[in-house]
């Protein structure tokens, strides 16, 4: 027994055995179904041609394809209609221009024969001054109130925003809570601050662009615009003012007008020269109107005469019943 060599014991499996028949379902299945699943297909298909005429797949695409001509026909249409409105509307365009066009050179006309009637107007004053002896303070008295034309030495003040200038921000500073988009911009109260400055300084009279400021005059804003006696501006800001140069510019830039106007230059960016000019000249005010003040009527020579008369005659009158009242008492 011990030359013989021992077996392994064989040990049971759990697995079922297989069967017999499992190698032939794929043969099975050949022979029992070889033909239904075609004879299935025919029939759904010979049902589809039958209810709609097409297969579904064929009517998808007739469709998509319908949809598409549609919409290419939409597009040529509007292509169409736009196309015949284009000449319509560029006509329209064309006239409008032209209305503004007519309207402006209408204005200009009716502007310049006001500015003749102005300038005879003011050749009459100044003629009926001379004539009665009053031209000099005619003249002082037009130049204060912007009436008249002027010229003399003075300074040039160009103010101009700030080449790169911030726009946003947290709300907290001061300059990007009052309307304007930039806080490198010149606001209305930046050029307030620098008119008021000059007047202070000493300036005889004072321009902004080529508009002459009065006594009436008003600097405000209007959204990112700036406004001088509802004109708008655009920078840079050229301000001219009449008197004496160097003092004038001295006094300026040392009170606090010009040092508010420097901080904005160091903090903002914005851009300021001053200079001394021999002679500048500054345009009068396109309207001077006195809104209280009137004129005391003159009496001609025949209402003087009578209104003296009539005071001679009331003088003598009381003469008279003075005597009267004197004689009764004694």
């Amino acid at each position: 027994m011990c030359g013989m060599p021992q077996q392994p014991p064989v040990r049971s499996s759990a697995t079922r055995p297989r069967r017999l028949d499992a190698s032939m379902s794929l043969i099975t299945n050949v022979m029992d179904h070889s033909l239904d699943d075609g004879y299935a297909e025919a029939a759904a298909r010979k049902k589809s041609w039958g209810e709609g005429g097409l297969p579904k797949t064929l009517r998808a695409k007739l469709g998509l394809a319908g949809g598409l001509v549609l919409a290419a026909l939409v597009v040529t249409v509007g292509a169409a209609q736009a196309r015949i409105a284009a000449p319509v509307v560029a006509k329209e365009h064309q006239e409008l221009i032209d209305r503004v066009d007519k309207e402006t050179a209408d204005a200009d006309k009716l502007q310049g024969g006001v500015d003749k009637l102005r300038d005879d107007v003011s050749a009459r004053q100044r003629a009926a001054l001379r004539s009665s002896g009053g031209s000099a303070e005619a003249d002082l008295v037009g130049m204060l109130s912007g009436a008249t034309e002027v010229h003399g030495p003075g300074v040039k003040l160009v103010v101009n925003d700030a080449k790169e200038a911030s726009s946003g921000g947290d709300g907290t500073n001061p300059r990007e809570t009052a309307g304007f988009s930039d806080t490198g911009r010149v606001r209305d109260r930046d050029l307030q601050r620098v008119v008021n400055g000059l007047w202070a300084s000493g300036a005889e009279a004072v321009s902004v662009n080529g508009q002459r400021l009065t006594a009436l005059s008003a600097i405000r804003a209007a959204g990112d615009a700036i406004l001088v006696d509802n004109r708008p501006l655009v920078p840079p800001y050229t301000v001219l003012a009449v008197g004496n140069g160097p003092r004038l510019s001295s006094d300026f830039q040392n009170s606090g007008d010009g040092l508010y106007l420097h901080a904005l230059e160091q903090n903002y960016g914005i851009r300021a020269t001053i200079s001394t000019e021999h002679d500048v000249r500054l345009p009068a005010a396109p309207s001077v109107i006195v809104r209280t003040a009137q004129p005391v009527p003159v009496p001609d020579s025949a209402d003087a005469k009578n209104s003296k008369n009539a005071k001679n005659d009331q003088n003598s009158n009381n003469s008279k019943n003075t005597e009267k009242t004197e004689k009764g008492t004694s």
